[in-house]
Parts: C-alpha cells; sequence; structure tokens
C-alpha cells in the first residue's frame, strides 16, 4: 500500500509541474490549470489510504472531519468561483492565497498540539512553516479588504519601519525559544508566537496602496508555497512539499520580475510603500483637453496604427468585448491595431491578458512592454483604456515622484493619443498624470463601456 501512496504521489507532483509549465503560456494556460487540479484531486484522494492510527489503511479517527472539511472548502470554491466578477479576481486571488497559507500555519499548530515532533530540524521547519504561513494569512486579508474596498485607504502607524522590525524581532525570538523548548514548549509561549505573527502580516501589509499590490499578492504566494512545503516536510508528506517548492519558486520569480518591471526593490515595497496618497512634486502645467467619441473614432479610422493599452478602468467597465469588437472593426478597414501590457496593469499579475482572452483576442496581437514601446513612436493613436500610472511620463522625468524609474509604456510618444477615464482624478497610486496635459493628449471621459459602444457606432457608420 505504502508503494501504492508513494507512486500516487509521484505522479501528482508530475502534474502540478507540468501544469505549471503549460500556465506559462497563454495558449495552454487552461489546459494547465486542468492538470495541476487533476494533480491535486490525486493528491487529496491519496490522504484517505494514509495509514491512521486506528486501522492500517484509513485514518478513521479524521475520516469525518475531513470529509466535512472537503465539502465545505469545495462547496464555498465551486459558488464563488462561478460568481466571482473579473474584476473582483484579484482579491479573490488573495484571499486564496491566504487560505493556503492559514492551512500551513494551521498545521504547524496541530503538530505543536500533538507533540509527536522529534528533532530540532523539525521544530525548527514547522516554526518557520507557521511564521511565515501566519504572516501569509493575515497580510493577505488586509489585501482583499483593500482590493474588495472594505479598507479604503492605507494605514501607517507612527515609526512604521520600526514597529515592522519591533515586531518582526518578538516574533523570531518567540520562535527560537519555541525551538529550544521542543515539546516542553508551554501553550502560552505558542499563542504568543502565533499572534504576533499574524499582527506582523498585517502591520507590514496595512500601509501598502493600489500600486504595489500586485507585488504584495505574488509576495504573499510565494510565502504560501515556502510555508506549504516546510509543513510537508516535518509531515512527511511528498505531495506537500514538491507543491510547496513549485508555487514558492514561482511566486519568488513572479516576485522579482514584477518588482524589476516597477523598478522598486521588494524592501521597497514593503517599507516605503506607494499610499495611494502620494503626489509627484511640481505643479504640472496646461490643461486637460476632451475630444468626442466621434472625433476619437474619426482619428482612430483614418490611422495606420492604433495601439491599445487596457487598465483597471477596462476591467471595471467589462467593457473588453466592446474593445474587441472596436478593434475588428478597426482592422476591417485596414487600421494595424496591437496591445500593449504592462507587468503590472491592473491589479494582479496578468490581470489584463485574462480578461483580453476571455473576449477571444488573439495571443499575436497582445504585446509585452519590451516587445512594443519601440512601436509607439510610429503609431498614429495610443488608445489608453482606463490605465493611469503606467503611462505616466513623469516615471522619466520627476526624481521627487514615487514612481520615478519605473519602466512605463511610452504612449506620450504617439502622434495623438486618446485616454477614456471615468474623470479627471489620480490613478490608483495618487499621483497626477502629465500625460493628460500633454498637447497630443485628448480625453475621452465616460465608463468604457459606453464610450466604447459610441466609438464602434460612430466608425460603422464610416464604411
Amino acid at each position: 500500500m505504502q508503494e501504492l501512496i508513494n507512486a500516487s504521489y509521484f505522479v501528482a507532483a508530475i502534474l502540478f509541474i507540468l501544469g505549471l509549465k503549460k500556465m506559462s503560456s497563454p495558449v495552454t494556460a487552461r489546459k494547465g490549470i486542468v492538470w495541476a487540479g487533476l494533480g491535486m484531486v490525486l493528491a487529496t484522494l491519496v490522504t484517505f489510504l494514509t495509514p491512521g492510527e486506528s486501522t492500517p489503511f484509513m485514518p478513521t479517527d479524521n475520516l469525518v472531519l475531513m470529509v466535512i472539511a472537503i465539502a465545505i472548502g469545495g462547496s464555498i470554491a465551486w459558488i464563488s468561483g462561478k460568481k466571482v466578477a473579473m474584476t473582483d479576481m484579484p482579491q479573490m486571488v488573495a484571499i486564496y492565497n491566504g487560505m493556503g497559507g492559514g492551512a500551513a500555519a494551521g498545521i504547524a499548530a496541530v503538530e505543536f498540539a500533538r507533540g509527536h515532533m522529534q528533532g530540532t530540524v523539525l521544530f525548527t521547519l514547522a516554526t518557520l512553516g507557521a511564521l511565515i504561513g501566519s504572516v501569509s494569512f493575515s497580510g493577505s486579508c488586509v489585501a482583499f479588504a483593500k482590493l474588495q474596498g472594505l479598507m479604503k485607504k492605507a494605514f501607517r502607524l507612527p515609526a512604521q519601519n520600526t514597529v515592522n522590525v519591533l515586531l518582526a524581532l518578538v516574533t523570531s525570538g518567540l520562535g527560537i525559544a519555541i525551538v529550544w523548548f521542543g515539546q516542553a514548549a508551554p501553550a502560552c509561549l505558542l499563542t504568543g508566537f502565533f499572534i504576533c505573527a499574524l499582527m506582523l502580516g498585517c502591520i507590514v501589509t496595512l500601509p501598502i496602496g493600489g500600486a504595489d499590490m500586485p507585488v504584495v499578492i505574488s509576495l504573499f504566494n510565494a510565502f504560501t508555497g515556502l510555508a506549504v512545503g516546510f509543513e510537508g516536510y516535518v509531515m512527511g508528506n511528498p505531495a506537500l512539499i514538491i507543491a510547496g517548492i513549485v508555487v514558492g519558486a514561482a511566486g519568488t520569480l513572479l516576485t522579482q520580475l514584477m518588482a524589476k518591471a516597477m523598478n522598486r526593490p521588494i524592501a521597497n515595497i514593503l517599507f516605503q510603500p506607494i499610499s495611494g496618497e502620494a503626489q509627484a512634486g511640481g505643479k504640472i502645467e496646461g490643461t486637460m483637453k476632451e475630444v468626442s467619441a466621434i472625433d476619437a473614432a474619426t482619428m482612430m479610422h483614418y490611422a495606420s496604427k492604433v495601439i491599445i493599452i487596457p487598465g483597471y478602468g477596462m476591467a471595471v467597465a467589462g467593457a473588453q468585448h466592446k474593445v474587441w469588437e472596436m478593434t475588428e472593426s478597426l482592422e476591417n478597414t485596414g487600421v494595424d491595431v496591437k496591445f500593449a501590457i504592462h507587468p503590472v496593469a491592473g491589479r494582479m499579475p496578468g490581470h489584463m491578458n485574462v480578461l483580453l482572452a476571455e473576449a477571444g483576442v488573439p495571443y499575436d496581437k497582445i504585446f509585452d512592454l519590451e516587445e512594443i514601446n519601440s512601436d509607439f513612436g510610429r503609431a498614429d493613436v495610443a488608445l489608453v483604456i482606463g490605465a493611469n500610472d503606467v503611462v505616466n511620463p513623469v516615471a522619466r522625468t520627476d526624481k521627487s515622484s514615487p514612481i520615478y524609474g519605473m519602466p512605463i509604456l511610452n504612449a506620450d510618444y504617439a502622434s495623438n493619443v486618446i485616454v477614456i477615464k471615468r474623470g479627471q482624478g489620480a490613478g490608483y497610486s495618487g499621483i497626477e498624470n502629465a500625460l493628460f496635459y500633454m498637447d497630443n493628449c485628448r480625453m475621452l471621459y465616460g465608463s468604457a463601456q459606453k464610450v466604447i459602444a459610441d466609438v464602434i457606432q460612430n466608425l460603422k457608420s464610416m464604411e
């Protein structure tokens, strides 16, 4: 029986790895999710065959609780997965990721309570998994509250960084004490450790604003994978070890890539976050100039090359299908249309890619920043739909700006720029956008869904 269990875990691990590999491409991502899901189902089913204390093959002591937990969790996931809107997907990812970290911390708490662990290595790994998992859980809950709108603004404590460091030191000290005492660790020590770890996750995440949130979600994803891997070693479960390593490695690489895309070290994101209330130094000269839907349609109809830059405003309006309809109308008249995606556009990694794929936009029309930036100088029109910080020229010019040095899409290099925006407010980071005041930029106000529909109607009248 043990050979069958080990073989099943090995197959599950292969499915995890192959699934993750396929998720690296939009073309095969759906298949990758299915493969990884099958691996998770297999690993879960094999758990029921793991030898228990009551019988050789079935852990009957916890069988009822296991079935109840799977039924509750599966039902919640199924219902929420069916009902969640694409605009709410970032917070769903955040809270599900947090549940993984919380589960890892919960496993550690149970192992501490059972008192079956032997040796310093196991206690050290269990404590590390508990610490990282607790931070990921509470931090992800705060991220969810921010993205869901339950927490309207960032909160920064007096001497925030000092508090972070002191709390981290206290939590680490308690963790070291747990390893030192081993099985004799008192309940009050364990309780204090978990409370401090949960507080640390909350306090570190509270000051972080929306501009940095995609990186934070990715970072907590890496934390969750690391915690799961540690607890898998403690429990001697190969599936948890492999899944944790894969998720932790992927999350770490993604976090580094996104931090590089923002030109912000991860330490700055955590300890010098863009709170959402920041402002670039200096007053921006000029005025915003409005354009009508018919004029915008005319500019694009007679253009040779149009580059569309989608942002969170497109997601909020659910306008991706209308955007693709407009693209097809332009292409029917001979206009070359491409899509430009910034690595941190939206509220989570790949947010815009998912929306465009949902609308049926071919993958060969979607380009990353490095691939498309050189094309803006040859574009007749750059159409910005709800994006803000990722096209803000102050990232190149204003050293006092919190986003100075962040690579941006060079929309301002196009001959004409049209920005679809609901109002004149600043972006999610709270920074005024100098692009909107430039001579070659025109503002088309309104919800992206309605505005694009008006543009389509005018384009059809010109055919």
